[in-house]
């Protein structure tokens, strides 16, 4: 035999040694119980979802309806669209109602600015750096959680009236500006202890100090986290109503949710058609960013100290 032929040869393999064959899987027919049990889950699941997205439908029909007919109808069904709710809410109060989306899109985007401001220099702080009494800081921090709102509202407010800042949107931005927000900054730092050091250490080997490794280095890998805190930050001050309603009280300031109060008047009749009309194009922002961040929302949250 020539050596080609030689190396053509296969050896036998011995059944044996390798064990029997890998079976394939055997997929069997849905039982008409497990059809029943899907059809029973799938009839809830539409149930609970309606349940619970009629308020925004009910919101949505009132809004068409004139006031006079709103709570008679508690359905769905609307026999004539009534527009002018629209027109008239966004011009029955002391100015349009394009000035109060202004003055909320000018607090909401202060308080983004300040969350991802302070809240990034503060986690980096606590999860890199190394100074006395950190992880007492960080309980501390931890603990301003659980620390309801309504107990530093007086304080607050004897401090800004005394600045002179009460009816402006000073204390509804500078305190964002302060790392204010604890579940933020916990976030991040969950976030930050998920990148390896190894990062941080190759690029204090080239030169870089802390502000370039948390600039150069700590940011761009930090962007599920900054969304996340954007995200939340926008929802939460968008719809914030105790706060303005402190602070704020010439009506040229008011933001979204106090501007929605006025349209209640408890010793005249309530102009609920055009309250429900504003309501539903307040709504729409916040379903535009909770839609185009959605997948950057989950990401964040999924990817947080599970790096």
């Amino acid at each position: 035999m020539t050596d080609l032929q030689i190396q053509g040869e296969v050896a036998p393999v011995d059944a044996t040694l390798t064990g029997p064959a890998p079976q394939e899987a055997i997929h069997h027919a849905p039982t008409w119980q497990d059809r029943t049990r899907s059809v029973i889950k799938h009839i809830l699941l539409i149930a609970a979802s309606l349940i619970m997205i009629y308020p925004l439908l009910w919101l949505v029909a009132s809004s068409l309806r004139p006031t006079e007919v709103i709570f008679r109808t508690p359905g769905l069904w609307l026999n004539d669209l009534y527009v002018e709710n629209y027109t008239k809410g966004w011009y029955s109060l002391s100015y349009p109602f394009g000035q109060y989306i202004i003055n909320s899109f000018i607090v909401v985007v202060g308080a983004i600015a300040g969350n991802l401001f302070a809240c990034t220099l503060a986690a980096y702080a606590f999860a890199r750096l190394k100074f006395r009494l950190r992880g007492l800081w960080f309980a501390i921090m931890l603990l301003t959680l659980m620390l309801p709102f309504h107990v530093v509202v007086v304080p607050q407010y004897i401090l800004f009236n005394a600045l002179g800042f009460v009816n402006t949107f000073v204390p509804l931005i500078l305190p964002k500006f302060l790392a204010t927000d604890a579940f933020f900054v916990f976030l991040m730092v969950q976030f930050i202890r998920g990148i390896p050091r190894e990062l941080d250490e190759a690029a204090t080997i080239d030169g870089c100090g802390h502000w370039k490794i948390f600039s150069r280095v700590m940011l761009p890998l930090m962007g599920p986290a900054i969304a996340t805190t954007a995200i939340f930050t926008f929802i939460w001050t968008w719809s914030d109503f105790f706060t303005p309603l402190i602070y704020l009280t010439d009506p040229i300031a008011y933001t979204v949710p106090v501007a929605l109060r006025s349209f209640l008047d408890a010793t005249a009749g309530s102009n609920w058609g055009a309250m429900f009309a504003m309501s539903v194009v307040t709504l729409i922002p916040l379903f535009l960013v909770f839609l185009f961040g959605q997948r950057f929302l989950v990401k964040g949250i999924a990817t947080t100290g599970g790096k």
